[in-house]
């Protein structure tokens, strides 16, 4: 896979004294994805994981929903001059990734939504893709209604949700080279680490999630909680309504339209998890929450 990161010198100011030295930063790069030979979008990413990155965003778009559905991905190393591609088991194997093209290819009898074949965008790694949809967009193209299952509710602890950013934070490796990375992680509903991705884009970190669980089959991805670095735009809780997630939570503010879309789908929107403190802005029955009695 391509850098995660790179070197570039810096002047450094400290307390009045002037030094140069290299810095490490986080990578940005283009990635075009293709859908069955035709450009799609652009977004600006951190290099790794392309095809979970690729499969990710059109589960978002309602293209994708079950691994079958998948036929494969391909880097478009022919953009570049070299005149080949290479497979999706080829994303992992050693070596300097220099293509910034991938097609992904669907199964044969894949229907694709008009809401994806009638655009053709540009994304940017800070708010992916701005104004795309609307909430009937999401009720149109989602594959599953958020639920519990069969199984007993989900009732979170708040004690356990106030934990997870911490353990968040400190399986961020990239982060604590860079300082400039977003992070998405998946926890069970119990506060077990299944999953965490790292990017320039936190829109890309959820899409690398997503797409690894729809490879490895998992999706709907029921009974998980989501946590995001930073904001919950309305994309991000569109992604989480796609992929079947039941919980959101994010360290920083929510939009008022991922809140709209939350109450509409039933997402349980949790923001500003910082220590023991957060705020709860939809589906707030998924949480123990302590009436003002028992506090009395």
């Amino acid at each position: 896979m391509g850098r995660v990161t790179e070197r570039r010198k810096v002047i450094r100011i400290r307390d009045g004294v002037i030094s140069t030295r290299p810095d490490t930063l986080v990578a940005e790069e283009p990635l075009e994805i293709r859908l069955n030979g035709k450009p799609l979008a652009i977004t600006m990413r951190t290099p790794g994981d392309d095809f979970a990155l690729a499969a990710g965003f059109l589960v978002s778009e309602g293209v994708l929903g079950e691994a079958h559905e998948l036929q494969n991905i391909v880097y478009c190393a022919g953009a570049t001059g070299g005149g080949t591609s290479r497979s999706s088991g080829a994303e992992s194997g050693g070596g300097s990734n220099t293509y910034n093209i991938v097609d992904v290819k669907t199964a044969p009898g894949v229907v694709i939504p008009d809401i994806t074949l009638e655009r053709n965008v540009y994304t940017t790694s800070s708010c992916g893709l701005c104004g795309k949809a609307s909430l009937d967009a999401v009720r149109t193209t989602a594959r599953w209604a958020i639920d519990d299952g069969e199984a007993a509710p989900v009732r979170l602890q708040p004690e356990l949700l106030a934990s997870l950013p911490d353990r968040l934070r400190a399986s961020q490796r990239v982060f604590d080279r860079t300082g400039g990375l977003h992070a998405a992680a998946l926890f069970t509903e119990d506060g077990e680490l299944l999953d965490i991705r790292e990017d320039v884009g936190r829109h890309n970190a959820v899409d690398k999630l997503v797409g690894r669980a729809l490879q490895n089959g998992a999706l709907p991805l029921s009974r998980t909680i989501l946590l995001v670095s930073g904001r919950a735009s309305f994309e991000l809780a569109q992604k989480a309504v796609m992929a079947g997630i039941p919980v959101l939570a994010a360290v920083s503010a929510p939009s008022s339209l991922a809140v709209d879309l939350a109450a509409e789908s039933d997402l349980t929107l949790v923001g500003f998890l910082r220590g023991a403190s957060m705020n709860v802005y939809a589906g707030e029955h998924r949480i123990a929450l302590r009436t003002a009695a028992a506090h009395g």
